[in-house]
């Protein structure tokens, strides 16, 4: 078995990450959250690791969602990117890996249970993609990435689209081989109560109408009863 310094088990990591490392100290450091190094003069916690791994892990996760859905406009790809890029998510996948064995700790954070704690792993697992890509670099950080949040990345647009009326019906108008949907909205009453009302065209075709307080509701609304009428509800 091979270990690097300070006793975290390299090989493990490598097997859950799907990466050798071919420096071990990298990996050694990924796993040293900062209460651990108040106890060890000189040790380097995980935090510089984990912005760099914040960043990596936001390119990854922005280049798939850019390449898997073309038809996509921006602001739809920005939501499906948070329901991957934040700290529940990274938790869980690290949770799944059994990630919080492996993370050092002080004794007290490891007797508060802070191998459980969210924002632990989700640290640390963002600090071992910044490892894994000064390790391999930008091809290994990528597939690091995209394996370890298989799920997450390919389940983001139904999870999405389940609460989005608006990402459904593009992806809808997509599959019928329609232009994107094209929203008209229209604003009504005193400031203090304004009424929008929003219509949305499909194919050139009115398909829903929806009014609402904000704009975001009127459009939601429309999108919802256009997917309703398209029969993709």
């Amino acid at each position: 078995m091979v270990r690097g310094e300070g006793g975290v088990d390299v090989a493990a990591l490598g097997e859950m990450l799907g990466h050798a490392f071919g420096d071990a100290s990298l990996a050694r450091t990924a796993m040293q959250h900062a209460s651990w190094c108040a106890e060890h003069a000189g040790a380097e916690s995980n935090e510089r690791l984990e912005f760099l791994g914040d960043a990596v892990l936001g390119w990854v996760v922005a280049d798939e969602m850019y390449r898997r859905h073309p038809t996509l406009e921006e602001g739809r790809l920005s939501d499906l990117r948070k329901s991957v890029v934040n700290a529940a998510a990274l938790a869980a996948a690290a949770e799944r890996l059994g990630l919080g064995a492996h993370v050092r700790l002080g004794r007290g954070e490891r007797a508060a249970g802070g191998a459980r704690t969210p924002s632990i792993l989700a640290n640390a697992l963002e600090a071992l993609f910044g490892a894994v890509y000064l390790d391999g670099g930008a091809a290994a950080a990528h597939a690091c990435v995209t394996r370890v949040l298989a799920g997450p990345i390919g389940e983001s647009l139904s999870a999405l689209a389940s609460l989005d009326p608006k990402t459904r019906l593009q992806e809808l108008a997509a599959r019928r081989g329609h232009g994107a949907p094209e929203y008209e909205l229209k604003e009504q009453g005193p400031d203090h109560a304004k009424e929008f009302r929003a219509l949305v065209r499909v194919g050139g075709e009115v398909r829903g109408t929806g009014t609402g307080r904000s704009k975001k509701a009127a459009e939601q609304e429309a999108a919802r009863r256009a997917c309703e009428a398209l029969g993709g509800a």
